[in-house]
């Protein structure tokens, strides 16, 4: 039922819900009251929403927890949180103050003090400020690691040790090769006698090669970076002081930049918090990236009569934020263009109260004392709305379903590994047996290499070699997936040691999850039950194309492990049957507007292709443009292209929104594999094309 609106994932959710004992009959409810079952899945809160029918009086908190987790797992999370205050507490929900003082009055000199980094907070100012308190400022000796800093830090720990100094070795990932001699070292504080005052500090990201023992040594604190626009403004303005605000000649100028500039940095910081409409690449904007570019700021207003803006934009975002190995992604360099065009401007400065975003509560606020300014930020929302950064509600949605989905995998990985049997249930080796059968029998035949490449042999155009190529690569892709699988039931029925390979595969399919030797051949992140299904069909195309010996009239471009190569070829078809070079020619892309049912003959130029997804907009068919996205829509099928190769360069044209396609939805890739394929031009409708760059609108070959 529900087809319109109910994702098959959903009901497959809602069809495993029901074989429980206490939900028999809810899929019955959803034949009964689909209007109210629909109201209930587009409710903003769900789960304080009434459920339908007898379902409202027949659950207790947990029962409503596993149909929130069924249809809306973008509201695991709060459901968890009240689940919890309500069973054990509050406290365990809010995170605790760190205090460093109480921290250091738990340690002694033989415990080693860890920070472990998160990223927009750097502990070294607290931590000096700690030293002068407790009158250690002049025993103080800090250093950061990196090529070259061993010896000195090694010297640092014997002085230290016996002179009773504090040493602060900071980023210890950035030296991890050193990090098993500071193991050794710390295992001597053990035995040895250290000075009382000795303390060792030390600070590193979270990385699998940092020494377990030093960790279990050790005191480990984290501080959590500000969460919101709000408490990012906040922490900015509270380190400012009153001679940093009064320093610019230009105060009129430089008090609204500031701001500006402010509210630039915590967007930064915020955005990622949207996973991949956020940014393709998290990064670690700091402290230390706001500082350089306020310097730079009063210092321009000062040099200049006329405000620099094309200077100022380009040192800010382009050098300082976007340069020096920070953004390495060009789509991400775009956004970051985008926002500072908004920010940076003669209006910033010319229109009082200039808006930040598309609310009323985020502007430039007037000029005035360092204090009216610190009031002005109290005033702000505690909840950034999404669209205070450019965002879609829906972004909110879609960023909280991961959070869910990281939760889940958490407690996974926590469950007991061996499982006691008990009467009539499946051991862990049965179930994996029987998933394994399911799948081998599920994969599909080997496509017939020799026969196609004799059947080819007259014509070696570019996209037979492109077919011939990949049938290599699936055909291998099943050899592997059946070979291991053979083994693996070998192994659990003891006919063959189960080697560590095979230990993973067996885990994996328990958890439903792709084994990674078999997820080589092309990117994925489909669980394995729809991997499997994705697999198959991915097959049946090239076994066609094979056996008309004749390709599709419409392409299925996801369905390709390489689809660069792919395109790459169609342009050289199309250069040697027009004799030109294929440097030459660029992509003209032209969106159906027609089923696909009327799609009888291949174009005469280029390829049409299917199978597109859109993400962070929704496509308006009858005008052929972007639009916004229904609610709770995250992402919406994308009607055939025309991919036509074309000799005219022209720039991007008015009215259109350069939109970039990944291959899947992880759009950073991995690092051996670029998960961007190509540019796509798609008409941007009423909204400019900064609207849908600030929506992280891209079109996706694959889901998830």
């Amino acid at each position: 039922p529900c087809t319109s609106w109910l994702a098959d994932a959903y009901w497959d959710n809602i069809t495993e819900l029901d074989k429980l004992t206490n939900f028999h009959g809810l899929m019955n409810s959803f034949e009964q009251y689909p209007r109210d079952w629909h109201l209930w899945y587009t409710n903003a809160t769900p789960e304080k929403a009434m459920l339908p029918g007898e379902w409202e009086n027949a659950c207790n908190e947990m029962q409503r927890m596993l149909i929130v987790r069924s249809l809306r797992q973008d509201r695991v999370a709060f459901c968890v949180t009240s689940f919890i205050v309500s069973n054990l507490g509050s406290r365990f929900v809010e995170p605790p103050v760190l205090n460093m003082k109480l921290v250091m009055e738990d340690s002694s000199p033989r415990t080693p003090l860890v920070f472990i980094l998160s990223p927009g907070v750097d502990p070294t100012s607290a931590l000096l400020q700690l030293a002068e308190h407790t009158g250690m400022a002049q025993r103080f000796h800090a250093l950061s690691l990196g090529q070259g800093q061993a010896p000195i830090a090694a010297r640092l720990l014997r002085e230290g040790v016996s002179q009773g100094h504090w040493v602060f070795l900071a980023n210890c990932h950035l030296s991890l090769s050193w990090m098993p001699n500071l193991d050794k070292l710390v295992e001597q504080l053990q035995v040895a006698e250290p000075h009382p005052s000795f303390r060792l500090w030390l600070s590193s990201s979270p990385h699998p090669d940092f020494p377990i023992s030093i960790l279990q040594a050790s005191i480990k604190m984290t501080t959590e970076p500000p969460k919101g626009l709000k408490a990012n403004m906040t922490r900015l303005y509270q380190l400012m002081t009153e001679a940093q605000f009064s320093r610019c000649a230009k105060p009129a100028k430089y008090k609204k930049l500031l701001f500006a500039l402010c509210f630039f940095h915590s967007v930064l910081l915020e955005r990622k918090k949207f996973l991949q409409l956020g940014w393709n690449i998290i990064y670690g904007f700091n402290d230390s990236d706001f500082e350089v570019s306020e310097n730079l700021l009063s210092l321009y207003l000062d040099e200049y009569e006329e405000t620099p803006w094309d200077a100022l934009k380009y040192l800010i975002a382009g050098v300082n934020y976007g340069g020096h190995g920070h953004v390495t992604d060009d789509w991400d360099r775009r956004l970051l263009t985008t926002y500072i065009n908004d920010y940076f401007c003669d209006q910033a400065l010319s229109t009082p109260f200039h808006r930040l975003s598309v609310l009323e509560a985020y502007f430039i606020p007037k000029d005035g004392s360092l204090a009216s300014y610190k009031e002005y930020i109290s005033m702000l929302p505690g909840m950034d709305p999404p669209e205070a950064f450019g965002q879609h509600p829906n972004a909110d949605v879609a960023s909280q379903i991961t959070e869910a989905r990281t939760l889940f995998e958490t407690l996974l990985s926590l469950q007991p590994q061996i499982t006691p049997a008990r009467a009539g249930s499946q051991s862990r080796e049965e179930k994996v047996l029987e998933l394994a059968a399911d799948v081998k029998q599920k994969i599909p035949e080997m496509i017939d290499y020799e026969g196609t490449r004799k059947l080819l042999a007259m014509d070696p155009s570019p996209l037979n070699v492109v077919l011939l190529q990949e049938i290599q690569r699936y055909n291998k892709l099943m050899e592997t997936i059946l070979s291991s699988l053979t083994d693996l039931e070998k192994g659990i029925q003891g006919l063959i040691v189960m080697s560590t390979s095979l230990e993973e595969i067996f885990n994996c399919i328990f958890d439903a999850h792709v084994p990674p030797l078999w997820g080589k051949a092309y990117p994925s992140q489909k669980p394995l039950a729809s991997w499997t299904r994705d697999l198959a069909t991915r097959v049946e195309q090239f076994e066609l194309w094979a056996s008309r010996a004749r390709p599709p009239v419409i392409f299925w471009l996801s369905g390709f492990t390489f689809p660069t190569g792919f395109l790459t070829a169609v342009l050289q078809s199309s250069a040697r049957q027009n004799n030109i070079p294929v440097d030459n020619l660029s992509w003209e892309f032209i969106v159906s507007t027609v089923d696909d049912s009327n799609l009888v003959y291949p174009p005469k130029d280029g390829v049409w292709v299917r199978g597109l997804y859109l993400e962070g907009a929704g496509w308006d068919r009858k005008n052929s443009c972007l639009v916004e996205a229904e609610p709770m829509q995250l992402v919406c099928p994308m009607p055939t292209i025309h991919f036509r190769p074309t000799e005219s360069r022209k720039k991007s044209a008015k009215g259109m929104y350069s939109c970039p396609c990944y291959y899947y939805p992880n759009r950073a890739g991995s690092s051996d594999r670029s998960s961007f394929v190509i540019g796509i031009d798609l008409r941007s409708g009423t909204m400019t094309s900064d609207h849908w760059i600030k929506r992280g609108t891209a079109l996706l070959m694959s889901l998830d």
